[in-house]
């Protein structure tokens, strides 16, 4: 939608939102979409392979796989909620959005954030039973218990994301309608409600806190137990308990230091905040490719299936 980027006052409450994204970048509008764009298609097809390869290779039966999957769907819809609106911003001189739209954005948006950090979470407990008891980790890590713990942070996703989310929508928007972010962010929502938001500031705080702590503490008491565990092995079981380690381990770290960063520079540069909710969901395929060398054969399989030369080349060594 083209027009004006004034903001406007409707005293009966507004109909629709108007995105103001990265706008005052001027020259530089261009190359921040090629750039975003590139990055898009790279999250799509990387995440897209890991999902294929993981549901159609007999031998990636582990549930690791089956949970790595699950956060590759969750990076997908994550990104997909906000990435194309702010590419088409590029492209229009106004981005408006309806209320509905804005809402279901904003809350889709969390859930998912939230519930990559769960699922994030069910990896590292999955980490903890293959090294620290694998001799009950077939008997405990069965099919219906993978599928009660991707349940679960689906669940506790929607849980921490939901009261916030439904205090927003319940808020009076009287005016003005410009949301100073990329896409419906609720602390920048917040700023256009006709009202009081106190008791919005501190229920959306809480669920945070409550998303980042239980997570964190939890991924971190299981690679504290891993490291006892792996302190008291041989070198070269120490060796391999690492290795099945390190991409998860990589993942995590980028995930929660890049958000820690956002929480610092967000006032500062709302870039900084773009770059954040497509950094990990670009990166976790590369990361796993690089890192597991049963995904990596896998995915190498699945290219030379589909480019008959990479059979011949295979044939002819």
């Amino acid at each position: 939608v083209r027009g004006s980027v004034n903001e406007t006052w409707q005293p009966d409450g507004v109909d629709f939102f108007i995105i103001q994204g990265l706008a005052n970048l001027g020259e530089k509008k261009m190359i921040v979409f090629v750039f975003l764009l590139l990055g898009y298609i790279i999250i799509l097809g990387g995440n897209s392979m890991i999902i294929f390869v993981a549901t159609t290779d007999p031998k990636l039966t582990s549930p690791m796989y089956f949970f790595l999957y699950n956060l590759s769907l969750v990076d997908m819809v994550y990104t997909t909620t906000t990435i194309p609106n702010m590419l088409s911003s590029f492209l229009s001189d106004v981005t408006t959005i309806s209320v509905p739209g804005c809402f279901t954005q904003m809350f889709v948006f969390i859930q998912f954030a939230v519930t990559g950090r769960a699922i994030l979470t069910v990896m590292a407990y999955d980490r903890y039973m293959a090294i620290c008891n694998p001799l009950r980790y077939s008997a405990v890590m069965t099919r219906p218990v993978q599928l009660l713990l991707v349940g679960g942070a689906w669940v506790f996703g929607a849980l921490c994301t939901l009261p916030a989310s439904v205090l927003a929508w319940q808020r009076p928007y009287c005016g003005p309608n410009v949301i100073r972010h990329a896409w419906c962010d609720p602390s920048s929502l917040r700023r256009l409600v006709c009202g009081n938001t106190s008791v919005d500031n501190i229920v959306s705080i809480t669920f945070a806190l409550v998303a980042l702590l239980t997570t964190g503490v939890l991924i971190l008491t299981s690679y504290i137990l891993i490291g006892v565990s792996i302190s008291r092995m041989g070198v070269a079981q120490r060796l391999k308990a690492f290795t099945t380690c390190t991409a998860h381990l990589t993942v995590v770290s980028i995930s929660y230091t890049a958000a820690s960063f956002v929480y610092i520079s967000y006032r500062v540069r709302m870039i900084v905040s773009v770059l954040y909710s497509a950094l990990t969901p670009f990166l976790n395929p590369m990361i796993y490719s690089l890192k597991n060398k049963e995904l990596k054969d896998s995915i190498r399989r699945t290219l030379s299936s589909v480019d008959p030369s990479e059979d011949i080349k295979t044939i002819s060594v």
